[in-house]
């Protein structure tokens, strides 16, 4: 039988974390859900376990990349098959969980990323954002001659192998994006994207929020090219 896991990094996301949760058991009622709080200060530990979720939560807030990388460690140790990995903010749409996990379990591909640009209607971030996006958008799909629509997502799906090559050293501490999607092709996993939908943040803010654009930018070049330093290897087992 398979094992798959949704985990769903939450940091100060009490008022929304349990609906976030209920709507992903009434999607996937078959799969588990683990909630990481990155450090939070309110009451979203309480909020996502009275609504049905596993916790683990971080004593102190060690921001987005050590987050999702605690959620896989937990997969792998409790031998999961599958995980599924979305925000808590709201802003993905859990009814889109089977879609985007379709194809991984299928084996016709290691890694799945949604995309709120391929044909199904979400919302339109502002304009230095989207700017961003085309950049990095650009940039990915060169490095990895593979188009890419939507390089920033932090909706995915993907396979037990690509869960242990998240928890080595190569996964970045603080922010995965970009340098990831390099990382997964130059180890030959295979690459889809899937289209999802996606809803604005109705707060303002979200999990890696905060960031100044040109720091990101910059790390995120920096980071492109330490992963190209890197000696290629293939998929673990």
């Amino acid at each position: 039988m398979r094992k798959i896991l949704v985990i769903i990094p939450v940091y100060n996301e009490s008022t929304r974390i349990a609906e976030v949760v209920r709507q992903v058991r009434e999607t996937a009622p078959g799969y588990d859900v683990l909630v990481v709080d990155d450090g939070s200060t309110d009451e979203t530990a309480y909020a996502a376990r009275a609504a049905g979720a596993l916790v683990v939560a971080h004593p102190f807030n060690l921001g987005y990349g050590g987050a999702i990388q605690t959620g896989y460690k937990y997969a792998l140790r409790h031998g999961y098959d599958f995980l599924v990995q979305m925000d808590g903010d709201g802003q993905h749409d859990p009814s889109f969980i089977p879609q985007l996990l379709a194809p991984v379990l299928a084996r016709e591909t290691d890694f799945a990323l949604g995309s709120r640009f391929l044909g199904v209607e979400s919302y339109k971030p502002p304009l230095a954002r989207r700017l961003g996006m085309v950049f990095f958008r650009w940039f990915v799909s060169v490095l990895i001659s593979t188009s890419i629509t939507d390089s920033t997502s932090g909706f995915q799906a993907f396979n037990r192998k690509v869960i242990r090559f998240f928890t080595t050293e190569v996964f970045p501490a603080d922010y995965p994006d970009a340098d990831m999607l390099l990382a997964l092709h130059r180890a030959n996993f295979r690459i889809r994207e899937v289209p999802v939908r996606m809803y604005a943040n109705g707060q303002g803010k979200s999990m890696h929020g905060g960031w100044r654009p040109l720091y990101y930018i910059f790390k995120m070049v920096l980071s492109v090219f330490v992963t190209f330093l890197r000696e290629k290897s293939p998929p673990t087992e």
